[in-house]
């Protein structure tokens, strides 16, 4: 084995360059409205008494974040606080003075959020302040849905699957599990509304809690069309023009003209994708990791306004963007 140098131990590398993983952590560092955040739980954050005095709200808070963001158990965030320095950095962890806390404190402190529904509190006040800082909401929203995969299998404790999952058809292809659905600005992409629903809810039952009402312009794919989709639409917002993609028939095929409408509906529709990318590809969030849809709808509101900070957030630092 060779001896180790000062450098290895010490953070004198000389070769040593930001990751992208520490690159992430200082910039959401940096978004993250963490005074508002931790004003919304402390009403209802374990105060300090005759016991063992309870962990900081905002590293804790931190910790839940990391959790997330890599798509990490309790037991194997408390893990890796251990073993990666730039998550202790960003938690504010000294290893010289203090433990980590446990997967046990972590999982307390996820069930304090997920009783008071504090994801959906998140969203909404991430939302609010991005508004009050600039973030418009235009005229137009885009709505869509995204399947997440749930368990099927009965071999556990209880011997069957979590009876709030359900599943859908989708191509010719079944899948078991909840739906995302969300509803994002057409102009700028901020997601303003959200739903949670089992995967076997049709895409159009969501809309009346995707739209915020003053609508002028009404975007979603072949999903959303139909008669009663349409009167649904005039009693929701009764100013948006319909801008869904048109459906092809078995004795009706699409026009070229019809393909080329679909085309640059589509082009606006892409942004709406965007969100979804982060949420299942990046930060890990294609399959749920806890029963019933409660949990999982708690942890979706606070991962989609993280997901705004990260795309709209520049507003809240002050910083202001040249042209």
């Amino acid at each position: 084995m060779k001896q180790q140098t000062l450098a290895m131990g010490t953070g004198f590398e000389l070769h040593a360059r930001p990751t992208r993983k520490a690159e992430f952590l200082t910039k959401m560092d940096g978004l993250m409205p963490w005074s508002e955040l931790c004003a919304l739980i402390e009403p209802h954050y374990p105060k300090a008494g005759n016991g063992r005095p309870p962990v900081g709200l905002e590293r804790m808070l931190r910790m839940y974040w990391v959790a997330n963001w890599f798509n990490l158990a309790d037991a194997a965030c408390e893990d890796a606080l251990y073993d990666i320095p730039v998550f202790r950095e960003f938690c504010g962890f000294d290893l010289g003075r203090e433990r980590i806390p446990d997967a046990t404190t972590l999982l307390k402190f996820r069930h304090l959020l997920e009783k008071n529904e504090f994801g959906q509190a998140m969203f909404a006040r991430v939302g609010a302040l991005l508004q009050a800082n600039g973030v418009k909401v235009s005229g137009g929203t885009i709505v869509d849905a995204t399947l997440i995969a749930a368990p099927p299998s009965t071999k556990n404790e209880a011997k069957t699957r979590d009876p709030e999952m359900h599943q859908t058809k989708k191509g010719n292809q079944w899948y078991f599990g909840m739906k995302v659905h969300i509803g994002a600005d057409s102009q700028t992409g901020l997601i303003h509304s959200a739903s949670v629903t089992a995967a076997n809810v049709h895409d159009s039952h969501q809309v009346e809690n995707l739209l915020h009402g003053n609508e002028t312009r009404f975007y979603g794919d072949s999903a959303y069309r139909g008669k009663a989709q349409r009167e649904r639409l005039k009693m929701i917002a009764p100013r948006a023009k319909d801008f869904t993609n048109q459906r092809a028939y078995r004795n009706a095929p699409l026009t070229d003209a019809d393909k080329e409408t679909n085309r640059r509906k589509s082009s606006i529709r892409a942004k709406i994708e965007h969100p979804f990318l982060i949420l299942k590809r990046l930060w890990g969030f294609a399959k749920v990791r806890y029963r019933g849809l409660a949990n999982n709808a708690n942890r979706t509101f606070a991962m989609l306004a993280a997901i705004n900070i990260l795309k709209h957030g520049r507003p809240l630092t002050g910083e202001v963007r040249l042209a």
